[in-house]
């Protein structure tokens, strides 16, 4: 059996519904933040196997950038999570709608 670009796709397409599904519904803003997380990874590996499909390494070097700019993301977005986690003692969403210190 030969693996083919449309199993990577479909991983991929499951992999950005679980994501999507995990923003929708949850409150948890730290959920809600993980599936932001696995949907840029699913979008990462579409186009990693992309790029292998064609032969070119033009959507490798894409995902090196995203991953580069997701880093940063995280960094960053992590930190203001637990400092708002911190002030509030709460990590659902409907009770961080003022953002106000």
């Amino acid at each position: 059996m030969n693996v083919g670009l449309e199993h990577f796709q479909i991983v991929s397409a499951v992999l950005f519904g679980i994501g999507l599904l995990g923003v929708l519904i949850r409150r948890n803003i730290f959920v809600i933040y993980m599936g932001l997380e696995m949907m840029l990874n699913a979008a990462n590996l579409s186009l990693v196997s992309f790029s292998r499909f064609n032969n070119d390494l033009d959507g490798q070097l894409m995902v090196f950038f995203v991953i580069t700019v997701a880093a940063a993301e995280v960094a960053v977005g992590l930190a203001l999570l637990v400092a708002l986690y911190r002030k509030r003692q709460s990590a659902h969403v409907e009770e961080l709608t003022t953002l106000k210190l």
